[in-house]
């Protein structure tokens, strides 16, 4: 995997106003995360954020000339759980951080090889 790959950013959805980060997780690691990973997911982000939402799920993109198949955990911070006296921006890349650092864990201690999909 290359170091300087980006896994996860900060994003911003217009029906949510809190802090959504992606993590490319099947990129890094060639495979879904498991309910294991995504409970220790949940750990490394607890002393940061009271209550947050976490999806695994795997998206299809389909176009005229391409089609994409990826594995993608979307972590999920609503509005009052993001604290009140920090910048919203420095927040997000905290976040951003935690999550890079559990994706390249996972992708160390199992990965799958794409080519053996």
């Amino acid at each position: 995997m290359e170091p300087n790959l980006e896994l996860a950013f900060c994003t911003a959805e217009t029906e949510n106003t809190g802090v959504t980060v992606l993590v490319n997780f099947g990129i890094a690691a060639g495979r879904a995360a498991t309910p294991a990973e995504i409970d220790e997911l949940a750990r490394l982000l607890r002393p940061e954020i009271d209550d947050v939402s976490i999806v695994s799920e795997e998206r299809h993109e389909i176009g005229g000339t391409a089609e994409a198949s990826i594995h993608q955990v979307r972590v999920e911070i609503e509005d009052d759980d993001v604290p009140l006296d920090e910048d919203r921006g420095a927040f997000c890349e905290r976040v951003v951080e935690i999550a890079t650092f559990w994706v390249r864990m996972c992708a160390h201690d199992r990965h799958t090889e794409l080519a053996d999909l």
